[in-house]
């Protein structure tokens, strides 16, 4: 992790002192590291040490689960990596249904309004901490569909044109930075996943301040090109990043 925060100029380039930070990961499912449905422990960990290295007034870590919400948080590993953080500017929680509020999406083309975690819309800075896998709708869940985990009410109505609302909800949730895991990608039977058998170690970590270029790039670590992902296409002709992986200046660190 401090290797890929390193050429974009450490975690001190996104979070300033006394900032309000999200440190969003995938903590969607009741499973544990190996199995590769959420994002890995570790990489949690790193991202929020070093956040309040670099002064942050706080800390907040959740996700909306799609499994119960207590096993999900413990068996993903998060709880307990977080755990042996003794700072009381983190705070590791599970959303309150209070706290989502109705947001009109100006930009949306495919959704107009949805209620989204207050937190999320407050934070001075929101780093978007996916795992890449994946998904039996749209085909891989990398950082623009891990931005689900910020809405309230019926997820399900996003399922339908799901590439463009996940789009339309990145006009209003803009990561300071994204930080893809990829140290063990789920290939398939995504979101939730299991079977050991599907998952592939890669021991990799993308990291960018365009969320649409992590995601394209990360695409390629499933043989598959950017413009094969619905999200990401939709998300670059709303002008919110490149996709194109001729003019994406990856560095190897």
């Amino acid at each position: 992790v401090d290797r890929v925060l390193s050429p974009l100029g450490g975690m001190e380039k996104f979070v300033r002192p006394s900032d309000k930070v999200v440190v969003k990961p995938n903590i969607g499912w009741d499973r544990n590291p190996a199995q590769a449905a959420n994002t890995h422990p570790q990489v949690v960990r790193v991202l929020v040490e070093r956040a309040l290295d670099a002064g942050a007034g706080e800390v907040l870590v959740f996700d909306r689960t799609c499994n119960e919400e207590r096993r999900c948080y413990v068996n993903s590993g998060i709880q307990e990596a977080l755990a042996g953080i003794k700072d009381k500017r983190l705070k590791l929680f599970h959303p309150d249904e209070r706290k989502y509020i109705p947001v009109d999406i100006e930009r949306g083309k495919a959704v107009r309004r949805l209620d989204i975690y207050r937190d999320a819309l407050e934070a001075d800075s929101y780093i978007n901490v996916p795992v890449a896998k994946h998904h039996g709708l749209s085909r891989l869940t990398m950082g623009l569909k891990n931005s689900m985990g910020v809405l309230g009410g019926t997820r399900g109505a996003m399922h339908h044109n799901l590439g463009q609302k996940l789009a339309d909800l990145a006009t209003v949730i803009r990561p300071r930075l994204t930080v893809i895991d990829a140290t063990r990608i789920l290939l398939a039977n995504g979101p939730q996943g299991g079977n050991l058998d599907d998952v592939r170690v890669l021991d990799t970590v993308i990291a960018s301040v365009d969320p649409v270029a992590a995601d394209a790039y990360a695409t390629t670590l499933f043989g598959l090109k950017p413009e094969e992902i619905e999200s990401t296409v939709a998300a670059y002709k709303l002008g919110l990043g490149e996709m194109d992986l001729k003019k994406i200046r990856v560095v190897q660190a």
